[in-house]
């Protein structure tokens, strides 16, 4: 390590995220993993997009029913 650093050029913040902006990844078990890139190919669109779908249908039941 240097007994000295020289951030006179550094720039404040360069790489900051806000909390808003912070994508959190989701691990998901294999067997759902098979289960909905199967789904998602026969429907020809990506995991993500139809997991995401099947996730707000769940937002949505769950307001109706009030749980």
């Amino acid at each position: 390590m240097k007994k000295e650093y020289d951030f006179s050029n550094a720039e404040q913040g360069k790489f900051y995220c806000s909390p808003e902006d912070l994508r959190i990844p989701v691990y998901i078990d294999s067997a759902v993993e098979i289960f909905y890139s199967k789904r998602a190919k026969k429907r020809k669109t990506d995991i993500g997009t139809l997991i995401n779908a099947v996730l707000k249908k769940e937002m949505e039941l769950v307001r109706e029913l009030g749980v």
